[in-house]
């Protein structure tokens, strides 16, 4: 979490970069609603890293560029919604990040 304990970065759980920071846009309590109703994390587009090298592959499937399988894009009413395997981003900063 960051300083303020408003915001929770992702890191990919094998090189240690950072993924996805949430919430962004929304509340924590809105965040965690989605994600425990859909039982994974629940991403949408302003909190995905793209700089960091997440990709959304045409089938929909989410990944990292180092090949990381991150989960799947499953759009909803209110556009993308990455659903991503916990255990993905589960990570530790990279040394020096």
């Amino acid at each position: 979490i960051d300083k303020k304990g408003e915001k929770i970065i992702f890191y990919d759980s094998n090189t240690g970069k950072a993924l996805f920071q949430a919430p962004q846009g929304r509340s924590m309590k809105d965040f965690l609603e989605e994600s425990k109703s859909h039982g994974w994390p629940s991403f949408r587009d302003e909190e995905v890293l793209w700089d960091n090298g997440v990709r959304c592959l045409k089938n929909g499937e989410a990944v990292s560029l180092d090949g990381t399988h991150l989960g799947h894009n499953l759009p909803d009413r209110s556009g993308n919604r990455y659903c991503i395997n916990l255990v993905c981003v589960a990570g530790n900063p990279a040394e020096g990040k």
